[in-house]
């Protein structure tokens, strides 16, 4: 934050995606993601572990694109694209859980993580689309 002539404190605008705690915190994400699809059978090789962390990492990709486009709608779209990425991420570890290829304790970071960065990603979303634009 930069101090202004009256003595109030203005939020800096970010300069690029990296400077996103929403995207930081997607990467946090995927690294932990990849982690848990570390865990899997050999067998979900290129199955479930593919599926999970092409998921994830799709997470800070949709933000980091979406903050490089022209337009605060574009933006706004590709942060509702995350959104369906992370919950997907969600569904997967889920079922990895079901599944018995991690006990929930294990999965407890990266769930945590998904319901911080949903609702972030909400928030974002919410302040670039503009009332008319929500139907």
């Amino acid at each position: 934050m930069k101090g202004n002539s009256d003595g109030q404190r203005a939020i800096e605008k970010p300069k690029s995606h990296r400077d996103l705690v929403v995207w930081q915190k997607a990467m946090d994400l995927a690294v932990e993601v990849y982690r848990l699809a570390a865990k899997f059978p050999g067998k979900e090789t290129y199955g479930l572990a593919s599926q999970i962390t092409r998921a994830a990492a799709s997470v800070p990709a949709n933000v980091a694109e979406g903050r490089g486009r022209a337009s605060r709608k574009d933006f706004a779209n590709f942060l509702a694209i995350a959104k369906g990425s992370l919950m997907e991420s969600e569904t997967f570890i889920e079922l990895a859980i079901r599944l018995g290829y991690f006990r929930s304790p294990e999965a407890e970071p990266a769930l945590n993580l998904i319901t911080e960065i949903s609702k972030m990603l909400t928030k974002l979303r919410s302040r670039l689309v503009q009332p008319e634009d929500r139907q």
